[in-house]
């Protein structure tokens, strides 16, 4: 192996780019979050209480340590991919979904002040279908079996 100085390099080298990722699409990103939460299905992640109830700004910035959105925000694919916080308007952002949507996946309301990671998961699916969260009869077997359930 003969060395060289960095002059000489740059001289004989033919230096490529390294080739950028294509971006997740939206249904790729909501897939890896779905597959994230089912990772530990039974996993127990705190929700967000009230979240219909808030303005916007304020909804926006709402969190919780341990949430479905906390599990996505530790990932680093889906941070390389630009996730920005753990917060609920992130969310809403980063995974494009609606207000009902992010409700439907934590909110208090339909699952007490945890859910698991896959009845978070099944609302995420949910969104990918382009559907509100779990449905009615799908949280009533959850709240039925499930410890903690409302």
């Amino acid at each position: 192996m003969k060395h060289r100085t960095a002059e000489e390099l740059r001289e004989l080298a033919q230096v490529h780019p390294a080739p950028r990722p294509t971006p997740m699409s939206r249904a790729e990103r909501l897939t890896r979050w779905a597959e994230l939460l089912e990772h530990d299905r039974s996993r127990r992640l705190s929700t967000l209480i009230g979240t219909e109830y808030q303005m916007g700004a304020v909804r926006d910035e709402m969190r919780a340590d341990n949430s479905p959105i906390s599990v996505a925000f530790s990932d680093p694919a889906l941070r390389a991919e630009g996730i920005r916080n753990d917060t609920y308007g992130e969310a809403k952002r980063f995974f494009e979904l609606t207000d009902w949507q992010v409700h439907d996946i934590l909110c208090y309301c339909h699952y007490g002040s945890t859910v698991s990671a896959d009845m978070a998961a099944r609302g995420v699916r949910s969104a990918i279908a382009g559907r509100q969260g779990a449905g009615f009869f799908d949280r009533m077997r959850y709240a039925a079996a499930e410890p903690g359930g409302s």
